[in-house]
């Protein structure tokens, strides 16, 4: 099979997974509470920060398992969909995390969802609740697709957005980020390679489809191992 045919594949399958799950956690929604109180030894914290358009229940299967190991796992409501701002989402995340009075948080973020995470390690309140942050496919440099949109909320994404820009140039809390990526992402054709995090590529192919895939629950608990440590 050539290339273009195996991407065209995965390009396909994307976003029936999306359509799958959408559909899926519309008409079976979860209260986030559930996730709060995991049995014994309880582990560190988990804070899900969703992708554009996504809402918390798009990760469920991230929160599943992570439940089932033992991390509360937080969701922040206000964030709806996800369509606002990156900065104003990380104020809404600090504010959650100073309310809960949390500590020792490990983020846990898919697309958009990781660059909010970033600007919320570098706010004087959130940056020192948060341990560490797990983001998967997110267009730390941008993504030349947003400029193909005309909705804001994409176009946020551009590789000229001077907030992107700063907060790509901003690389004091790179070293506590860990950059899970596909092998190919029809939504991030540049990547997700980030200078000084630590860089895991799978071999996934898709921007949504590694949520449901067991290689990226084997790297997400070597990572949580390594914050308990």
């Amino acid at each position: 099979m050539s290339r273009w045919a195996r991407e065209a594949g995965a390009w396909a399958s994307d976003y029936a997974y999306v359509a799958y799950w959408q559909l899926r956690n519309f008409f079976l929604r979860r209260d986030p509470s559930v996730y709060l109180h995991p049995g014994e030894p309880e582990r560190a914290p988990v804070v899900l920060i969703p992708g554009v358009y996504e809402n918390w229940q798009f990760l469920r299967p991230l929160a599943d398992y992570l439940f089932e190991r033992g991390h509360p796992v937080h969701t922040v409501a206000p964030l709806g969909y996800n369509r606002g701002g990156i900065g104003d989402a990380a104020v809404l995340v600090e504010r959650y995390l100073v309310e809960k009075d949390l500590h020792g948080v490990v983020v846990v973020a898919h697309s958009k969802g990781g660059l909010i995470g970033k600007q919320l390690m570098t706010l004087p309140d959130g940056g020192g609740r948060v341990d560490r942050m797990i983001a998967v496919n997110t267009p730390f440099s941008g993504s030349v697709c947003a400029n193909l949109f005309p909705l804001a909320s994409i176009r946020a994404f551009s590789p000229r957005n001077l907030f992107l820009q700063q907060l790509l140039r901003n690389e004091g809390v790179n070293a506590r980020i860990t950059s899970v990526y596909s092998s190919f992402d029809p939504h991030i054709p540049a990547g997700s390679h980030l200078a000084g995090a630590r860089n895991i590529q799978l071999e996934t192919m898709g921007h949504f489809r590694p949520i449901g895939d067991s290689r990226l629950l084997v790297v997400l608990e070597q990572e949580l191992l390594d914050a308990d440590g």
